[in-house]
C-alpha cells in the first residue's frame, strides 16, 4: 500500500485525507441513524400513558424529549396539549425543523466529498501529465520520469473515483433513510395531536 502511495505522488495525500473524512462521516451517520435510536420501541406506549394522566410530571416529559428524535417531537405535543390546535401544529413544525436538521447533519459534507474526490483525482492527473511533459528534453525522454508521471496520473484518477462512488451511494442511502424517518415522525405526531383534539383518552 505504501508503495502505491509513493508511486501516486504527493497529490494522493489529499485523496487519502478525503477518504478518511468520508469514512468517518459514513460510520458516524450509520451509528446515529439506527432505527432504535430514532424510534425507541416502547416510547409511544410511554407517551400514551402520560396522556392518560391529566397532570403528568414535567420531568417525565423532559426525559422523553431527551430520549430520541421521536421523543422530542412527541414531548412537544404533550407540552402544548392544552393549547389550541393551530398553536400545537406550529410548535410541532418548529421542532420538526430542528429534528430534520439534526438527522441530516453531515450529509451535505458527504455529498461534497462525492463531488470533490473526482476533481482531486483530476488534479493528480494534471500533475502526472506535467511530470510526463517534463520528462521530454531535446536529447530524448527520461523513461523513469515518464513512468512516474503515468503512475501519478492513473493512481490519482482511480483513487478519486474509488472514493467518490461509495460516498455518493451512502449519501443517497442516508438521505432516503432520513426522509423515511421524517415521514414516520410526522405520522406519529399527527396521530397524537388528533387524540388530543378529540379528547379521546387511549
Amino acid at each position: 500500500m505504501l508503495e502505491i502511495i509513493h508511486a501516486a505522488g504527493w497529490p494522493i495525500w489529499l485523496l487519502v485525507a478525503t477518504s478518511v473524512l468520508g469514512l468517518a462521516l459514513i460510520i458516524e451517520r450509520f451509528m446515529s441513524l439506527r432505527s432504535k435510536l430514532v424510534f425507541p420501541p416502547r416510547l409511544p406506549e410511554q407517551v400514551l400513558e402520560l396522556l392518560r394522566q391529566k397532570h403528568s410530571s414535567p420531568d417525565a416529559i423532559l426525559r422523553i424529549a431527551g430520549n430520541s428524535p421521536l421523543g422530542r417531537v412527541l414531548a412537544e405535543v404533550m407540552i402544548n396539549r392544552d393549547e389550541t390546535h393551530d398553536y400545537r401544529v406550529a410548535a410541532i413544525e418548529d421542532v420538526g425543523k430542528d429534528v430534520a436538521h439534526n438527522l441530516n447533519r453531515y450529509l451535505p459534507a458527504l455529498a461534497t466529498i462525492a463531488v470533490v474526490a473526482p476533481l482531486m483525482g483530476l488534479f493528480g492527473t494534471v500533475v502526472g501529465m506535467i511530470e510526463i511533459f517534463a520528462s521530454y528534453t531535446p536529447a530524448g525522454g527520461d523513461p523513469s520520469q515518464l513512468a512516474r508521471g503515468i503512475s501519478i496520473a492513473l493512481y490519482n484518477t482511480g483513487f478519486g473515483i474509488i472514493i467518490a462512488i461509495p460516498a455518493l451511494i451512502f449519501h443517497r442511502y442516508y438521505r432516503s433513510r432520513v426522509e423515511h424517518y421524517l415521514h414516520k415522525l410526522e405520522r406519529e405526531a399527527s396521530a397524537l395531536n388528533r387524540m388530543i383534539d378529540r379528547g379521546v383518552q387511549p
